[in-house]
Parts: C-alpha cells; sequence; structure tokens
C-alpha cells in the first residue's frame, strides 16, 4: 500500500476554519457556543487577517479555546497571515508560547517561532507548492498543512504522493477564496477613510464588501485587507476523490448565516448519508453570489464545474 493509500484509509475529519470577517465580540462568543454542539473535530480560532480587529483579547481567544476543547473538539490557534509591526510580532510570540493548544501559523515568521518548540500547522498563508517545502515545514514540526486553494487535483496528487511520513493533508472545501492580502485596508478605502483611522467599518460587511464587475456580476469580496471571492468554493463533490488521494481534512470557512447547516452537509456527505446533488442543493442555499469550483479542474477558480 502507498503511503498516498495509507492516508485515504484513514478516517477524514471536518474542521472549521477562523472567521476571516470582522464580526461583534457577542457574535464571536454565540457562534462558538453553537459550534461545540457541531459535528466537526476540528476548530481554529483567532484573528489572521487585521491586527486593529481586536475584539477578542487572547484571554478571551484561549477561554473559547478551553470550552471546546472541553466539548472534544481539537482546538488550533491561527496567527496573522501579514504582520507590519513589532507589537502583531509581539502577539504572535504569545499565541506561540501558548503552552496548551496546538498553533496554525500562516506566515514564515510564526514557522520560525514554532521550529523546534511547538508542532504546529501550516496554514494557507503559507505557499506549498512542492515537496521540497514539505520537507522543510516537517523539518520545523509541521503536523499538517493546508494546501493552497489555487491547486488543482493533479497538483494536490504530485504532493500527497511525496508527502513526510507522518503529515496530514488539509484542504480548503468551502467558503470563499482567499485571493491575496494587502498593507493597503480596501474596505476603508471605499468610504475614502484611511487604514490608520479606519472607524473599523469592516465590522458592518459581516460577509464582507461587495465588489461588482461593471457589467453588476458579483465579483469579490473587500475584507479590510484580505480580497476573497464573491462566490464560495464548494468541494462537496469530490470527498471520495480526496480521500481516496490522501486528504485527511476537510475546512469549512465561517459565513455569518448557514454555518451550521453547511457543516452538517458536509458531514453528511462525507459520512455518505447525503448524495452529491442533494448536498450542492443545500449548499447552494447559502451562497447568495453562487458557487465555484474551478481550481479543483485546473480551471478559473471562479468556473463552476458539474461534478455532481
Amino acid at each position: 500500500m502507498t503511503h498516498a493509500q495509507q492516508q485515504g484509509a484513514r478516517t477524514m475529519r471536518l474542521a472549521l476554519g477562523p472567521i476571516l470577517y470582522f464580526w461583534e465580540r457577542r457574535v464571536v462568543f454565540e457562534f462558538y457556543r453553537a459550534a461545540a454542539d457541531w459535528p466537526v473535530d476540528i476548530v481554529y480560532l483567532g484573528e489572521t487577517v487585521c491586527s486593529k480587529r481586536r475584539e477578542l483579547r487572547r484571554e478571551d481567544w484561549l477561554a473559547i479555546a478551553a470550552d471546546l476543547a472541553g466539548a472534544g473538539k481539537e482546538v488550533v490557534l491561527s496567527t496573522l497571515a501579514l504582520l507590519e509591526a513589532e507589537s502583531e510580532l509581539s502577539y504572535m510570540r504569545r499565541i506561540v508560547g501558548n503552552g496548551t493548544f496546538t498553533i496554525e501559523a500562516n506566515d514564515m515568521g510564526a514557522v520560525n517561532l514554532a521550529a523546534g518548540r511547538t508542532p504546529f500547522v501550516a496554514g494557507p498563508g503559507i505557499n506549498v507548492y512542492n515537496a521540497r517545502t514539505l520537507a522543510v515545514l516537517a523539518r520545523a514540526g509541521a503536523k499538517r498543512w493546508v494546501a493552497p486553494v489555487e491547486l488543482d487535483r493533479a497538483a494536490l496528487a504530485a504532493l500527497l504522493a511525496e508527502q513526510p511520513q507522518g503529515m496530514q493533508a488539509e484542504v480548503y472545501a468551502f467558503g470563499p477564496l482567499p485571493l491575496s492580502h494587502s498593507a493597503r485596508c480596501f474596505t476603508a478605502r471605499a468610504h475614502n477613510l484611511s487604514k490608520d483611522e479606519c472607524g473599523f467599518v469592516c465590522r458592518d460587511y459581516p460577509a464582507g464588501l461587495l465588489l461588482s464587475t461593471q457589467e453588476q456580476e458579483p465579483f469579490l469580496r473587500l475584507n479590510g485587507v484580505q480580497t476573497l471571492s464573491a462566490r464560495l468554493y464548494a468541494l462537496v463533490g469530490v470527498i471520495d476523490d480526496m480521500r481516496a488521494l490522501g486528504v485527511d481534512v476537510l475546512r469549512v470557512a465561517p459565513q455569518p448565516d448557514g454555518t451550521e447547516e453547511v457543516v452538517r452537509t458536509f458531514r453528511g456527505a462525507m459520512d455518505g448519508e447525503i448524495e452529491t446533488r442533494a448536498a450542492l442543493r443545500e449548499l447552494a442555499r447559502h451562497a447568495p453570489y453562487g458557487l465555484c469550483n474551478g481550481h479543483w479542474y485546473g480551471q478559473a477558480g471562479m468556473e463552476w464545474v458539474n461534478d455532481g
């Protein structure tokens, strides 16, 4: 049996990714209180987009983490994908050194801090495109890596075939495609505000600020310094294929509405209790601008290939 087959023989797990948007403190606490009862195995916590979003302190995230761990979830604390100041580096050091929970490293600074100190997950902010990168991360202590969303099936299969022994692979299976991070805040600029005096206007857009084309077609979501796709990426139709390739974990990104239904749909599809067509119908209900899956098939990410 090949390494990929050994991986595929394992039970595939379901993860709830970190909240990408800026939600009010009360909403975040309510969201995770509910998530404690959802059929997810892993929950990622923390701010990954903008350091100015400080509704929750480190102690708040640790309290939520403790509650979720008590509910039987594997908890992972995520770090920022883009650091610009010493204060952000200092906060990241405290997250990496929390002493209890695994971290998700979303830049190489976090990898360097964790190396030789604590096992970690190499998050989607780390660009993993070849086996040599996987080997470097494994030597540093990475126990799992999250594949870049733009990898197609063939590229992912090639990486999994050379994945270091004992390392796990995670795939972003539902949510807006994270396209870029920038030092500029596009949401603030849309309101003629500077980044330093943004007024936290991104809080007014719990699913991001929609940007449409001149033809009024939904195109992007502005999420502060991050740009997301308007359509939601959905790989529910290729779950069996991913399992056969050796993918260990599927990730669902939180949305302001319908996340529980999405999670339960994925769990049902993973367990063979919901067939693909029914799963896609349910997911489409929670995707106001449509679904996409083009990257998996080597096409433009915003395209939809009928796989159900």
